[in-house]
């Protein structure tokens, strides 16, 4: 994987990142709200500086430029930006119950900011302090696993203190523990994870299972009936699958492969689409017969359509996940591990997961959930059993140079 290479945007990743703001997983629901909700024209705006000049990467961690003073013994507090709906509440939204309970054994304040509506967005955000050794007053960030690799990459992460963080070495799922871009966890832990997987409605397949995306892409009862996720490592990743490839460690002659796969679905008008998080409409109602969609759609849409089913490809399927980081020169990162540390109890882990729905990563947690929601602790979209872990696969970390070549070959193959 390169390293500290200048970080700019060609103009097919700004469109992919577009893609994602206003429809794809930078809006994927929390409950009834979505991430980018009323946020796009700022998000849009900030691309901008994004595509500007090149970003000189900060000094590793560890070099005394980029050390930062820990004011946690003085200052018992913690400032946290996450995503909206993404902290479990009251149903009158006035508590934030697994925070409030956390200062109430620590003494630690958290001002806790969903100013997280899309990552562009945020980095566009946060760049400038970070790109000039500042403090950003933000102690943690929860950011989408190919952003939280780039502020790795660039040195902006502090390196986390294994020490303070015995719940969440010790219960941190297998399938989380090392991606390639933080190999062992040293520099962040994963908040929920997101899988790609193949949703349909039984109603219009006639009864019929799909559960491959072979079928997906050859059925022709299924023709013009078929959708893919506009977000490229979801829809590549889970054709890479289908040829047998992993997406962990692909050529480019494999990248190549799966796009001129997909482009024989759509020249044979077998795909109907590619969509964000709109698709689930159509899979209600049944115009769309089935589709590559994510799990938390899944989950809900199953709470009102008894119709809407999902398959887990023998292939095996795609997983990003959000992840927490500590910023350079945060004032409070002993105190920002001792809340990471917190959210890898497995009582307060299930406490989260009934609320957001999205893969919990904290392994002993399901008789805690079951406490909760028997049903929610049943539920491998939430709670992956050992099987279902076992085949999850992360894309791969893609360098400036493959991001910019991919994204560029993926936006005309849907037509962006």
């Amino acid at each position: 994987m390169e390293q500290y290479e200048p970080e700019s945007l060609s103009a097919a990743q700004i469109a992919a990142m577009r893609r994602s703001l206003t429809s794809g997983r930078g809006a994927l629901t929390r409950r009834s709200l979505i991430r980018a909700s009323g946020m796009g024209a700022l998000a849009i705006g900030g691309l901008g500086t994004l595509s500007a000049c090149g970003i000189p990467p900060a000094k590793r961690e560890g070099d005394a430029a980029a050390a930062s003073d820990d004011h946690s013994a003085e200052e018992k507090q913690i400032n946290f930006s996450n995503w909206t709906e993404y902290m479990d509440v009251t149903d009158d939204g006035k508590h934030r119950l697994t925070l409030e309970a956390f200062t109430e054994r620590t003494g630690i304040k958290v001002k806790y900011t969903e100013d997280i509506n899309d990552n562009v967005e945020f980095f566009g955000k946060i760049k400038p302090q970070l790109a000039a050794g500042q403090d950003t007053g933000r102690d943690i960030i929860c950011v989408t696993d190919w952003l939280a690799a780039r502020v790795v990459r660039l040195g902006w992460a502090q390196k986390l203190d294994a020490s303070h963080l015995p719940h969440a070495y010790a219960n941190l799922s297998a399938q989380f523990r090392s991606p390639d871009w933080d190999p062992g966890r040293a520099y962040s832990y994963p908040w929920a994870g997101i899988p790609a997987i193949i949703a349909y409605n039984s109603k219009a397949t006639g009864g019929r299972k799909v559960d491959s995306v072979s079928q997906l892409l050859d059925d022709p009862k299924l023709k013009g009936r078929v959708s893919f996720l506009s977000e490229m490592r979801d829809s590549v990743g889970m054709t890479l699958l289908d040829m047998g490839k992993d997406p962990g460690n692909f050529t480019d002659a494999d990248y190549d492969a799966a796009i001129g796969r997909l482009q024989k679905g759509v020249d044979k008008n077998q795909i109907r689409r590619f969509t964000g998080n709109d698709y689930t409409a159509d899979l209600d109602k049944g115009d769309i017969a089935a589709c590559v969609g994510w799990a938390g759609d899944v989950i809900q849409l199953q709470a009102g359509n008894p119709d809407i089913k999902y398959a887990i490809p023998g292939a095996g399927y795609v997983i990003s996940s959000d992840n927490l980081l500590v910023p350079v020169k945060a004032r409070h990162k002993t105190n920002a591990e001792k809340l990471i540390d917190y959210y890898y109890e497995p009582s307060v882990a299930a406490k989260l997961a009934a609320y957001i729905n999205f893969v919990c990563p904290v392994d002993g947690v399901r008789d805690e959930l079951a406490k909760i929601d028997r049903a929610m602790a049943d539920n491998v979209l939430i709670l992956p059993d050992k099987e279902m872990a076992s085949r999850s696969h992360a894309f791969r970390s893609l360098t400036s140079k493959e991001e910019t070549a991919y994204e560029e070959k993926f936006a005309k193959l849907i037509g962006a």
